[in-house]
């Protein structure tokens, strides 16, 4: 199964960086466990990389999502 994770949706106004266990336990409550992962929407780098780390070994393969650069594999650990 395909979850799509809009990581403006994880913060209102600016994301701020003492609020990253927040943010990162939302992102995981939404991906599940071993499904592929579509992460996209605007937010800082920080918040993709924080989101990224914690979903490796979770998510079964992970996705960044642009308007620019298409989809993008991040990881995939999908042995088919």
């Amino acid at each position: 199964m395909t979850r799509i994770i809009d990581l403006r949706m994880l913060y209102e106004d600016t994301a701020k960086l003492s609020s990253s266990p927040v943010y990162l336990s939302k992102a995981l409550e939404m991906a599940g466990e071993g499904n592929e992962v579509v992460l996209t929407g605007k937010a800082p780098v920080w918040l993709y990389l924080a989101v990224a780390h914690a979903l490796h070994g979770k998510a079964r393969k992970l996705v960044y999502r642009s308007p620019v650069t298409g989809d993008v594999v991040i990881f995939d650990h999908d042995p088919f």
